[in-house]
């Protein structure tokens, strides 16, 4: 396999002098040391990650070219494929080489979020750890097409469901299907999300993190085995810590859920969000709050200034 920062081949041309035209009339994707249109992307039947779900996936916002918090994904990255012992194929900036290849190479205007998937590889089907096998690799990019104004200016609406996946759910798997039916939970309801709780306790969203606000104070589920630490955990941390707001990660019921002022949604493509009705139950106000709106604030500052230090590079 080419690694990143070599020029990528694609049918024996190199990759940087490919004619523009492809990117625009489909999108180029890599796939195990190939740039090549998404139609033409092919992985073996017995690929473990089409067979088991057998492998770890990363999804990276880019605001424009840039790529925000890309050290922290790709750290979650080889941490979850660490977990399952899968060895990490790219080091860090070979990662990022690898993502500004396919970023160039589709050309999209505005922002985008870059997908990454690594699966065991292709191997005869048996449940146990193959041996000598070549990691699967996958990048793609598409648009990112963030919540409209009208949602962060009004809230959205969310329900609730008992979180009944597997007990792994700090390891960022492809085998997601405990999540798609928390998202089609969502959908079925005409909401935005599923916050799901664990024996009465507050866990997460089908693909969010969940913030409890309450006389001025963030409460967060802890860092554990029964959440997903989203990229924007942390920064939500070096907000609350910037503007002086308290932060605290405990196990939170679901009675202080319902009886919070402020109710946040957080992932990589929602940014942050306000919850205003949960079941059908007025959150707060009913408004998005003063902490939502300051955080709010803050994450588009903290975009910016992102922006503003790779360019001055």
């Amino acid at each position: 396999m080419e690694r990143a920062g070599a020029v990528w081949k694609n049918r024996g041309i190199p990759f940087l002098q490919m004619p523009n035209t492809l990117a625009m009339t489909e999108p180029v994707v890599y796939l195990n040391g190939d740039m090549l249109p998404l139609s033409e992307a092919r992985v073996p039947v017995l690929d473990r990650g089409f067979i088991f779900g057998d492998g770890i996936y990363e999804v990276i916002p880019l605001y424009g070219v840039t790529p925000f918090r890309a050290q922290q994904h790709l750290a979650r990255l080889q941490r979850s494929l660490a977990s399952i012992g899968i060895p990490d194929p790219f080091s860090a900036t070979e990662w990022l080489g690898l993502i500004n290849e396919v970023v160039a190479a589709n050309a999209l205007a505005g922002d985008q979020m870059v997908y990454i998937q690594v699966t065991r590889g292709v191997a005869k089907r048996a449940h146990a750890f193959p041996k000598e096998v070549t990691p699967t690799v996958l990048v793609m990019t598409n648009p990112l097409v963030l919540p409209a104004a009208e949602l962060r200016e009004k809230g959205v609406a969310c329900v609730t469901m008992e979180d009944r996946r597997w007990l792994n759910c700090q390891i960022k798997s492809t085998s997601l299907l405990g999540n798609v039916l928390a998202a089609q939970n969502a959908a079925v309801h005409g909401v935005t999300e599923t916050i799901q709780f664990r024996d009465g306790f507050l866990t997460e969203a089908s693909s969010s993190n969940v913030w409890v606000v309450k006389g001025g104070r963030v409460s967060a589920p802890p860092k554990d085995n029964l959440i997903l630490e989203g990229i924007r955990y942390g920064l939500m941390e070096e907000l609350c810590a910037a503007m002086d707001i308290s932060l605290e990660a405990r196990r939170i019921t679901r009675d202080e859920v319902f009886a919070a002022d402020e109710l946040i949604i957080s992932s990589a493509t929602k940014e942050i969000l306000p919850v205003v009705t949960l079941d059908g139950s007025t959150i707060g106000t009913g408004k998005p709050g003063p902490i939502y709106a300051r955080l709010y604030a803050g994450y588009q500052a903290a975009k910016l200034a992102s922006s503003e230090a790779l360019t001055a590079r």
